[in-house]
Formats: C-alpha cells, structure tokens, sequence
C-alpha cells in the first residue's frame, strides 16, 4: 500500500491518500480524543504522541498536530499506522448513527437551501483539496455561520478565505446574506 502525503495551507495539518475510500459519504470529524471513540483509526492516530486532531475525506485523512512537534518524525509513525488500519481491514467508523453532522432536519427556507447548495458545490470542493471542510451550520440575521474542519479548522489563511472568498461569493448570489462567521 502506497500512502501520499500532501501539505495543507495549515502548517499544522498534513493531509494523508492511502488510494482507497475513507469515508463512503460526508466526511467525520475528530477534533479530540474523547470524539474519537467511534473511529477505530482516530483512537489509534491520537494514540500517537503530538496528535491533536484527525479528519476524514472522501479519499483522505487530515491529521493536526501539537505546534511543538515535527513533522519528520511523527509522519513514519501516522503511515504506519493508516497502512496497517487498512490492511487489516478495519472499519473506518463503529457507528453510523450520530455521524451525519449535514443531516437534514424539517424544512428549510430557500435561502438556507441556497447557501447549503453553493456551499456543497462551489466551497466544499477546493476545501477538500486542502485536507478540510466547511459545514453549514445555521442562518440568522443575515449572517450565515459555518464550521471549519480538518485543515481549515486553525489554519492561518482560513479567515481570508471566509471573507475574501466565500463570503463576496454568498452575497454575490444571494443578496439577503451579509456576512460571513465561522463558528
């Protein structure tokens, strides 16, 4: 198994592509140890010490590690440690339930269902190249506020990207937005 490694625009994250599916939908996110009891691989890689965080994508994994540690030497340990969850065969998640963090509840005004559409379509992508995700969170007062995860989550460019780019890019297309807040 031939596991990639890419930089994010975080330098505290690094994203991992073991070249197989990590998450068959929606992505998880496990920003503690205690979060992380329903992923057999989040409990192994917070087992390593200088870990302080884990992210599942479509095809990768982010891991965010303690600012005080190098990434030569905790990379051949969080390898090692994906290669063998995945050749073991193991499940990436032990429950399915609680997962879904973009579940649907009632219904929703428009505009809310088009902020959720540019958001799946337009940001959500090129985050993911970066080894993150931004979720919707809710709407109020002209304000949408969304929560940043994996890469995005502490990343020094992440408030730039809200302002500059999704936040001009919401009020282009719907006028009712006015600002943009990470939660």
């Amino acid at each position: 198994m031939f596991i990639q490694t890419e930089q994010t625009p975080n330098p505290a994250t690094l994203k991992f592509l073991p070249g197989r599916e990590v998450m068959v939908s929606g992505t998880a996110d496990f920003p503690s140890v205690e979060q992380a009891r329903r992923s057999p691989l989040a409990e192994r890689l917070f087992g390593i010490e200088g870990v302080t965080g884990v992210f599942f994508g479509t095809d990768f994994i982010t891991v965010t590690k303690d600012g005080d540690k190098d990434w030569h030497l905790l990379k051949p340990a969080i390898l090692g440690a994906i290669m063998e969850h995945f050749t073991a065969g193991k499940p990436i998640l032990v429950e399915t339930g609680a997962a879904a963090a973009t579940a649907d509840v009632g219904e929703e005004s428009e505009i809310i269902t088009q902020i959720k559409e540019l958001i799946d379509t337009r940001v959500r992508p090129a985050v993911a190249q970066d080894g993150g995700d931004i979720v919707f969170d809710s709407f109020e007062d002209g304000v949408v506020f969304l929560h940043m995860q994996g890469s995005c989550s502490g990343c020094p460019s992440s408030t730039a990207t809200l302002k500059s780019g999704i936040e001009n890019m919401l009020k282009h297309y719907i006028p009712e937005v006015l600002e943009v807040r990470a939660v």
